[in-house]
């Protein structure tokens, strides 16, 4: 009877000591990594979009752009989506044809990509990127276009935005617009590039 029970507690012994041993070698086997990714975790989305006006020159001129921009937000951060912009004052090409009343048309739109830094907080920070393709003309008193001329555009900007409610915010801020591409009888690239300052408004789900 009693070598049955030393048996018996050799066994569970043994047993408990196999059951350790598996445990540590589970324990020490490495890890899989994963990979690294620029945005992790649980993805948020939200989207925006509003109106913006644009104070700049164009042909040495004083310019007023009216426009938007818009798209899905990521993590409350990133914004992927679009924006187009158009001259809606009268801006004389006077230096090209002296002796006669043209005026420019221009207008320009592309994909828009936005990093958003600190948006919850009341003040904060946008960095945007627009990159796309615009076109150029004259016309006369009458709205009749002629000689119409196609660019490239690049106009990265920042802006500085005041939460004003959780789904409408306001603010100022300023961009470049690099043209390229101008071959329009006169003009040049340089003539239609120049810095803007803007006013912006977004309603939407941040």
């Amino acid at each position: 009877m009693h070598c049955l029970i030393i048996f018996c507690l050799l066994s569970q012994l043994t047993l408990a000591t196999d059951f350790v041993n598996s445990s540590n070698a589970i324990q020490l086997a490495p890890r899989e990594k994963e990979d690294e990714t620029l945005i992790s975790g649980k993805i948020d989305f939200g989207a925006y979009g509003g109106p913006i006006i644009k104070f700049t020159e164009i042909n040495d001129e004083f310019a007023v752009l009216v426009g938007g921009r818009g798209g899905l937000l990521i993590n409350h951060k990133f914004l992927l989506g679009g924006g187009g912009y158009g001259l809606v004052n009268e801006v004389p090409a006077s230096n090209i044809w002296p002796n006669d009343n043209y005026l420019l048309e221009f207008g320009y739109g592309g994909l828009v990509l936005e990093y958003i830094l600190r948006s919850r907080k009341l003040i904060h920070l946008s960095f945007h990127t627009l990159i796309g393709g615009g076109s150029l003309c004259f016309r006369d008193n009458w709205y009749e276009p002629w000689d119409s001329d196609a660019f490239f555009v690049a106009e990265p900007g920042v802006d500085l935005m005041l939460n004003v409610t959780k789904r409408f915010r306001i603010g100022m801020g300023g961009s470049y617009r690099y043209i390229s591409g101008v071959s329009l009888n006169g003009l040049r690239d340089e003539e239609i590039s120049g810095p803007s300052a803007a006013l912006t408004l977004k309603f939407g789900r941040f």
